[in-house]
C-alpha cells in the first residue's frame, strides 16, 4: 500500500516567517505604530501651539484697532467738547 502524501512543513515555516516580518515592520519599521503615536503626540502638541499664537494675534490686532479707534474717539471728543485745536489749525465756531 501506497503512503499518503505528507503535508510540507515548509508552507507553514514560510507563512510564520512572513507573518514575523509583517509583525517586525509593524512595530520597529518606518511608519510603526511607536512611531505614528509620537507623530500625533507631535502633531496635537503643533495644533495647540497655533491655536494660542492664533489668539494671541487675535487679541494683538484688536488692542490695535482699540488703540487705532480710541485716539481718534478721544481727538474726536476732546475736539467736540473742549474745542481743542492742532497746531496750525484755525478754530472757527458758528453760532446759531
Amino acid at each position: 500500500m501506497a503512503r499518503p502524501p505528507r503535508p510540507s512543513r515548509l508552507l507553514p515555516l514560510l507563512l510564520v516567517a512572513l507573518l514575523l516580518i509583517v509583525h517586525a515592520q509593524l512595530w520597529f519599521g518606518r511608519g510603526s505604530v511607536p512611531q505614528v503615536a509620537a507623530l500625533a503626540q507631535k502633531l496635537e502638541a503643533q495644533t495647540q501651539r497655533n491655536t494660542e499664537a492664533r489668539q494671541q494675534n487675535e487679541r494683538l490686532a484688536a488692542e490695535v484697532q482699540d488703540l487705532q479707534e480710541g485716539l481718534d474717539m478721544v481727538e474726536e471728543k476732546a475736539r467736540r467738547e473742549l474745542g481743542m485745536v492742532k497746531p496750525n489749525e484755525i478754530y472757527v465756531q458758528i453760532e446759531q
